[in-house]
């Protein structure tokens, strides 16, 4: 898969597996749900041994109830993300209705930070969390496209291979790149990974609308990626 340059990635390292296939019979409201420290409410679904949230994280707080710090994309804010070395989150766009939708973005230091992003009882999903889910839906040559929502109501088409077979629900949250650009909404979705590659770059999970490739690759720590979270 080609890396994007504006998101000045270095690296891409494949995930390996097999597999056993699993289906939820039950729609998305009908799933339980956990909540945030600010009250927003995420559905979860089982998936072989796991449990996953459904939806991507929008909460403003850490665990304990420090706020993290909102860097919108006015001039200001475009000028400083890129330079951030502590935990910060937008809109895509500063629209709110995006971060309704797509949830919001975030920049490597929150998932790394002890304060903890999840709620009690998850963690932002680890690299063995990911390998664990890709293999048990076959491998990366067909783990995103069971992973992506169907249809192009969010993904621009063609949103190859798309079944959403597990109920995942994964959407094209976009990125917000180092230079405090918003990018790809509609086309690709990145999960920020706790786990450091070295002094300015991180790990992040990529699916993209195109190839139903999942991937493990290594991406600038500035980079507003989304968070999706697993249960402890």
């Amino acid at each position: 898969m080609k890396i994007n340059s504006l998101h000045r990635r270095m690296k891409i390292i494949p995930v390996i597996g097999i597999i056993l296939l699993f289906s939820v019979g039950c729609r998305k409201d009908e799933l339980p749900k956990v909540t945030d420290i600010d009250g927003n409410q995420y559905h979860y679904v089982a998936i072989g041994s796991q449990e996953w949230m459904v939806e991507n994280l929008k909460v403003t707080r850490y665990r304990n109830g420090d706020s993290i710090q909102e860097v919108s994309g006015n001039s200001a804010g475009k000028a400083a993300w890129g330079n951030l070395t502590s935990g910060a989150y937008c809109n895509y766009n500063d629209d709110s209705n995006d971060g309704r939708i797509y949830g919001l973005l975030y920049n490597w230091y929150v998932v790394n930070d002890s304060r903890n992003v999840a709620p009690s009882g998850w963690h932002v999903a680890t690299v063995d969390d990911w390998n664990t889910l890709i293999n048990y839906l076959g491998g990366t040559d067909v783990a995103g496209g069971k992973l992506k929502e169907t249809g192009t109501a969010h993904w621009i088409s063609p949103n190859s291979d798309a079944s959403n077979t597990v109920k995942f629900s994964a959407l094209p949250s976009g990125l917000r790149d180092y230079h405090g650009n918003f990018t790809l909404l509609g086309e690709v979705t990145e999960w920020w990974i706790p786990k450091e590659y070295d002094t300015n770059f991180a790990l992040f999970t990529q699916i993209g609308n195109g190839a139903s490739i999942q991937i493990t690759g290594v991406g600038q720590k500035s980079v507003g990626c989304s968070i999706r979270c697993v249960r402890d």
